[in-house]
């Protein structure tokens, strides 16, 4: 199956949060077979928290979703599914990724999200689907890579 490639104009938070919840099923029956590894790519304040929020309220979690900026993890259990959001901005070593403990945290059923993977490389496992956010206009241009859909 060839990779996808779409390209979307976000032109405010609420269609980055729409964008989310059309992904979030698809995502969420991904991981009933396997691990679903998401990279979320793009500088910083372009909606990539965003993004997992509107996956995670349409999901049906209710609770805070914040960045995982300073603690580089932040878990989120649903009855069905367990959702990891890493943020490896501040890491000054790809091995931090395996001292953390994160590769035991990949398992079946988890559906992993990870900004600055390229921070991470090459400890971080490939990703399933990426998502790449960049500032355009007075908006948001999200391509989408993926070879699982």
């Amino acid at each position: 199956m060839p990779p996808l490639e779409q390209s979307l104009f976000l032109p405010d938070e609420k269609s980055t949060i729409q964008l989310a919840e059309k992904w979030a099923k698809p995502l969420f029956s991904a991981t009933q077979k396997q691990r679903v590894i998401v990279y979320l790519n793009g500088d910083l304040g372009v909606g990539k928290t965003t993004f997992v929020r509107g996956i995670l309220r349409a999901l049906g979690f209710q609770g805070a979703v914040k960045s995982p900026t300073y603690t580089l993890l932040e878990t989120y259990r649903l009855p069905e599914i367990t959702i990891f959001h890493f943020d490896l901005y501040r890491f000054s070593d790809p091995l931090e990724w395996e001292d953390a403990g994160f590769n035991d945290l990949l398992q079946n059923r988890a559906l992993s999200f990870i900004e600055w993977s390229e921070y991470g490389k090459p400890c971080v496992p490939d990703a399933d689907i990426q998502f790449n956010f960049a500032m355009q206009d007075n908006g948001r241009n999200c391509t989408i890579q993926s070879v699982l859909f």
